[in-house]
């Protein structure tokens, strides 16, 4: 069995008692606590997880994308700088050019086709976190959006970089294990050390003191709503 770590490209740069989202994840207490450390996601470390459970999962991760592609469609519309269109039509083109077809490929290896995924209903999960954050999207601004998206795009690298350094996880025979391995990876944590930057930079244009209490709790809803997306894949939930 590998040697479990935390990757270093994660942790040194990204936990840091200053940065936005460090000060978010405080607020969310343990809200944050029940979406990391979700049984779905213990059952995953240790390949317990009913293989039925995770093909439910990728149907509806198959329909999250879908949203979050039009969450991005939105972020550019609501952003007032170049830079800032530039970096959410970077992340719409990822979505819809490069991850939906990643998604679609690996769900393939567990027996699941496209076309049924596309025609799947939506779980009353999946309805949840989608809407509450194309809402937040679409009643605030920018700022209010990203700190929706934020614990679902950094969310899954904290997951998978502290699955990496669990004793507990069983990588060898493990079903899940190309799943842990590409969320614990450079190229992701890439991604969401990119979405760190960009809170922060966006709360020092648009942010200060009067705005954190609403926005740590627009986080702290989103990660109740991630656990609830968990628990809809544990549970088979409709």
């Amino acid at each position: 069995m590998p040697e479990h770590r935390t990757p270093e490209h994660w942790t040194p740069e990204h936990r840091t008692p200053n940065r936005f989202f460090d000060r978010l994840r405080e607020a969310a207490g343990e809200e944050w606590m029940r979406y990391t450390r979700h049984e779905f996601v213990r059952r995953l470390g240790d390949g317990s997880l009913e293989q039925a459970a995770f093909r439910h999962y990728l149907i509806q991760d198959y329909l999250f994308l879908i949203h979050f592609a039009r969450a991005y469609a939105l972020a550019v519309y609501k952003s007032d700088t170049l830079a800032d269109m530039r970096q959410a039509g970077a992340s719409l083109s990822a979505i819809l050019d490069l991850e939906m077809g990643l998604h679609v490929k690996f769900c393939s290896g567990w027996g699941l086709d496209e076309d049924a995924m596309a025609a799947a209903p939506e779980a009353a999960g999946t309805l949840a976190y989608t809407r509450f954050v194309l809402e937040r999207g679409m009643a605030g601004d920018l700022l209010d959006l990203h700190v929706a998206l934020a614990p679902c795009i950094v969310g899954y690298a904290e997951i998978a970089a502290e699955l990496m350094a669990d004793p507990a996880t069983k990588l060898d025979g493990n079903p899940y294990r190309e799943w842990i391995e590409m969320y614990a990876g450079e190229e992701y944590g890439r991604v969401a050390a990119a979405e760190i930057v960009q809170l922060d930079s966006l709360y020092a244009r648009r942010g200060g003191d009067a705005r954190f209490g609403d926005l740590a709790k627009t986080f702290t809803t989103a990660s109740r709503l991630e656990a609830g997306f968990w628990e809809m894949g544990l549970r088979l939930l409709p």
